[in-house]
């Protein structure tokens, strides 16, 4: 017994847990797991039916994917008006678990619809955002900011672990089970993410009223947040800065990628190869790395790390835009982001009110995220169409970079300030 708490006593340190802690965070890492091994289950598929459904068509089912944000967005304004948090998220894993039984049935003929494809893309490209952003949403809810910084990491590693699971369950199971029945498989691991939503809502439910009813305000209220706040406007230029440099970066990825290889086959196993490698080097910088670094040298220095790393990518691809250069570059650009960027961003959100950490939070995620898309998308239609080639794009890419390393600077200080006064605000009391 004593051995065994002592043990557990050793993990926590290691893991930089605190009393009463592990259960919540157990609990957070499952329900992440289970959340992006559903997607990443499906991620291959959806990579492969872009390039499939034509090169020249990229940028309108990036258009597409805007569109049907622009749609989403106000109808989960509406549910977060009127329910609390318990019936929120179930309702909403619930819905997409619906659409997952649709798309099955849709793509398990034998020859699946062009326009159920593209469909699917953008479904897929909807699905990721929505059930990513109310899960960070849900974390920056039930966790201080002081925990945010020590916690967020080790809680997206949950979600690493669960992306470094989906492809290999792909590339078990796709020959056996066939790309349609994949989306069951899917479905499966968002039910039990719903079970770990439920655990969570009854382990940090309270008497407080906010807890019992909705967040209320207009269906709008997440935009009137964003554009009435100069700290959650900084915070979406941050996202649409991200979103088009890599929206440039997936855009060269295919050209390179087709040129490489004819075969289908062939670039849905290398897209699962990238998604397995940038996983892996996640996982391990998430448990027992970032955390540390984000307690010791702060926010501001995790928000600008990786966009310098990125200036310095664009640099080497625009100097040889071939397959390795750009794998490589995918490669510290997608374990970056995940590492290090995103649960420093998340840390952000610690210090705003409750309602705009779902509203404000889910239209910058979802809306100004593929608003930046299809942006991106068009401009770099637009400069191939002007002669441009990869070498040209890629050196445009490097001063954006360099100003979204700035912008995160400015933020996690930013944060830091924030932080400082609600805690002297607390201590006054």
């Amino acid at each position: 017994m004593e051995n065994g708490l002592a043990l557990s006593a050793r993990i926590g340190r290691l893991l930089n847990l605190r009393k009463g802690e592990g259960p919540l965070v157990a609990a957070s890492f499952f329900y992440f797991f289970c959340l992006l091994c559903s997607y990443y289950i499906i991620r291959p598929v959806r990579d492969e039916m872009g390039i499939a459904g034509g090169l020249d068509q990229l940028q309108w089912v990036f258009t597409g994917t805007f569109l049907v944000m622009l749609a989403a967005v106000p109808f989960f304004g509406f549910l977060s008006a009127r329910l609390p948090r318990a019936r929120l998220l179930p309702a909403i894993y619930l819905f997409f678990i619906m659409n997952l039984l649709f798309f099955q049935l849709l793509l398990s003929g034998e020859s699946a619809p062009l326009w159920g494809a593209r469909a699917f893309f953008i479904w897929v490209s909807v699905f990721n955002l929505f059930i990513v952003s109310v899960f960070w949403s849900f974390m920056a809810d039930i966790f201080s900011n002081a925990q945010g910084k020590r916690l967020f990491a080790l809680i997206a590693a949950g979600g690493t672990a669960g992306a470094i699971a989906g492809p290999a369950i792909t590339t078990l199971l796709a020959l056996q089970l066939g790309t349609a029945n994949l989306l069951l498989v899917s479905a499966g691991f968002l039910c039990a993410a719903l079970g770990a939503i439920l655990y969570l809502n009854r382990r940090v439910s309270s008497s407080d009223k906010s807890d019992q009813q909705g967040l209320g305000g207009s269906v709008f209220e997440g935009f009137t947040q964003t554009f009435g706040s100069r700290y959650l406007l900084g915070i979406g230029l941050f996202i649409w800065l991200y979103a088009t440099l890599s929206t440039f970066l997936y855009f060269e990825q295919a050209h390179i990628v087709k040129a490489a290889f004819d075969d289908p086959d062939a670039r849905t196993r290398l897209f699962a190869l990238i998604d397995l490698a940038v996983n892996l080097l996640t996982l391990l910088f998430q448990l027992l790395i970032t955390g540390r670094i984000m307690q010791k040298f702060g926010v501001a220095v995790a928000l600008a790390a990786m966009p310098a790393l990125l200036a310095l990518g664009f640099m080497v691809l625009a100097i040889a835009p071939v397959l390795p250069v750009l794998v490589a570059t995918q490669v510290v650009r997608r374990a970056g982001n995940y590492a290090v960027t995103r649960p420093a961003r998340e840390v952000l959100y610690t210090v705003v009110p409750r309602s705009s950490k779902y509203k404000a939070k889910n239209f910058i995620d979802t809306v100004i995220y593929r608003g930046a898309d299809a942006v991106a998308g068009w401009l770099f239609a637009g400069m191939k169409s002007l002669g441009m080639g990869l070498t040209a794009i890629a050196w445009t890419a490097v001063p954006l970079a360099l100003a979204w390393c700035l912008l995160g600077l400015h933020l996690g200080r930013q944060q830091r300030k924030m932080a400082e006064e609600t805690e002297n605000e607390h201590a006054r009391i």
